[in-house]
């Protein structure tokens, strides 16, 4: 009887012992993909080109689906590219609905401006994440794959901080100084 009792017993202890260390990893999991929600609603909302309240995005195990309506093919590319330049995404499912077709003749100059409109999100999101920079002082221009940091920062060793985080973006062809050291 003892034995039989005892058996029982270290089988729920071992049992709920398995179910805790699920449900602390399912835990971190959830929380990893709400840290990249977050992220990925920011990039999105700091993005001039785009309506962020009409875009819906959904991560499980670092997989983002977007869903929702954008103006043009453009927009929904844009969104794409934005999401997927963010660190611990792995894939983004882009189920976004274009709403009305925007037809330009010139495809280069389209291509320009999703690339600058890229950059400058990417840029003005990695600065906002570092910790090290005041991202909220700093504006971000971009014409032609040439970035054009403009406001105030504290120290010189910021202001090389923010260069260089514009310079280390993909698609950056130079990085302008306009930033004021105030400190």
């Amino acid at each position: 009887m003892k034995k039989t009792t005892l058996s029982v017993v270290m089988s729920i202890v071992l049992g709920s012992m398995a179910f805790g260390a699920n449900a602390a990893q399912d835990w971190q999991d959830d929380a990893k993909d709400a840290w990249i929600d977050g992220k990925a609603e920011t990039t999105l909302l700091l993005n001039t080109n785009l309506n962020s309240f009409d875009i819906n995005t959904d991560v499980h195990d670092g997989n983002v689906t977007l869903t929702g309506k954008v103006n043009s093919s453009v927009d929904k590319s844009l969104a794409g590219e934005l999401i997927r330049s963010l660190d611990g995404v792995k894939d983004v499912n882009n189920e976004l609905s274009v709403m009305k077709q925007h037809n330009d003749k010139d495809s280069k100059d389209l291509g320009e401006s999703l690339t600058d409109s890229k950059v400058a999100t990417v840029v003005k999101t990695r600065l906002l994440f570092s910790a090290d920079v005041s991202g909220t002082d700093i504006n971000v221009d971009v014409a032609h794959g040439v970035v054009t940091l403009k406001g105030t920062v504290s120290s010189d060793a910021e202001r090389d901080l923010a260069l260089t985080i514009a310079k280390n973006t993909d698609d950056v062809k130079d990085v302008v100084d306009e930033l004021r050291v105030t400190g």
